[in-house]
């Protein structure tokens, strides 16, 4: 049955490879609040955003917070520090701070918080007329709850309350801009073959993310934004060896559930016709007809993540996507090493493509500070 798993889990890979690189051209997918969609952890960074099933951590809120049940530390805290645009400003950049805490064998609750800072920028109207400076924030603030339901099945539930401070207060061409806020849930599960008895096995996982509310920058109900739904799913083989070697193996595959923004022509009437459909779909709607529609934006990491006596880690991982999304693709590494009840994580994305389309942490280190805590004999 094992085996069965993992070809198939290879079969869905390549298959997803043909199926996008087939056809370059990509309708193209926008969303408010993209921050949402910044891998907010260096280990994951390190293993090409491979997230979904790899050992549960407290970084799992922002993925897949099913995992947290199945983790062997009864509370943990996590602290990581992302520069944005590095290669161009130098006042952009994203701190994340997540905590989990076992209730018992069986049940978690956890805690995180994502600020994202866009530094100093100055606004101007259409014709280019300048009408200040600002500092445009973003932020959320989520709190989740995972149980088992089976000795090696889990779910979770997680609730995410999103702000938006882009242009509040600025009046262009009579419109006047306010901060946005959406609420949203996400929705995981997660199945492990590994206990205390078993070492070596497969992890599978899944998360529906960020399932919730347009957001609004104006008080015309028209014109909110779509926030970043995502559906994703994972496998993962861990083996240990020798007792002081372990290796994972992990895949993850992402598609965002949200419907691609419409082609504007020299038409300006056909473009506000299309527009105007376009933000009048439902969350929900836009949800299923984004799966039939989005194929070509697919994304799949693949990571490994090596530890040497629980003490040093080794990660690479590479990420996917369309050649037409060249941005989405990239490669990357890091390493970790555990100390006491502290880890400390790097990752480094390796640029490639040109400077127009590269990803925006090329040539960009993160860290996190990892802290888990023991359980009192």
């Amino acid at each position: 049955m094992k085996k069965i798993a993992g070809v198939s889990i290879f079969v869905i890979f390549f298959y997803v490879i043909a199926t996008t690189q087939t056809n370059s051209r990509v309708n193209i997918v926008t969303t408010a609040v993209p921050f949402l969609r910044i891998s907010p952890d260096a280990r994951a960074g390190g293993m090409g955003d491979v997230t979904i099933v790899t050992s549960p951590d407290a970084s799992a809120i922002y993925y897949n917070l099913a995992k947290v049940p199945f983790a062997t530390s009864p509370t943990s805290i996590s602290l990581t520090y992302t520069p944005w645009l590095k290669e161009y400003v130098n006042d952009v950049y994203m701190i994340n701070l997540a905590a989990y805490h076992k209730l018992d064998e069986i049940q978690s609750v956890a805690a995180a918080i994502r600020y994202f800072n866009l530094g100093s920028m100055s606004f101007t109207d259409f014709q280019g007329n300048e009408l200040g400076k600002g500092r445009p924030r973003e932020f959320s603030i989520d709190v989740g709850y995972s149980r088992k339901l089976l000795n090696k099945l889990s779910l979770g539930l997680t609730f995410r309350y999103i702000n938006s401070n882009l242009a509040s207060g600025y009046a262009i061409n009579g419109i006047t801009y306010k901060t946005g806020h959406a609420i949203a849930t996400d929705i995981s599960a997660y199945y492990s073959t590994i206990d205390n008895e078993n070492v070596n096995g497969w992890r599978f996982g899944a998360a529906l993310s960020n399932l919730g509310s347009k957001i609004g920058y104006t008080n015309n109900a028209n014109s909110k934004e779509f926030i970043p739904a995502n559906l994703a799913l994972g496998a993962s083989y861990t083996h240990v060896f020798q007792k002081m070697h372990s290796l994972c193996i992990g895949v993850d595959i992402n598609e965002l559930l949200v419907p691609p923004s419409p082609t504007l022509t020299t038409n300006p009437i056909e473009n506000n016709q299309q527009l105007e459909k376009y933000r009048s779909q439902s969350v929900i709607s836009s949800w299923f007809s984004s799966l039939q529609n989005n194929v070509q934006q697919t994304q799949i990491g693949i990571g490994t993540e090596y530890w040497y006596n629980e003490q040093f880690a080794f990660r690479v991982g590479y990420n996917y996507a369309n050649k037409a999304l060249a941005y989405k693709r990239y490669a990357t590494i890091g390493a970790g090493i555990n100390y006491n009840n502290a880890q400390l994580n790097i990752s480094y994305l390796i640029p490639s493509g040109s400077t127009l389309i590269r990803n925006p942490l090329s040539n960009t280190l993160r860290f996190s500070l990892l802290f888990a805590f023991k359980k009192n004999n």
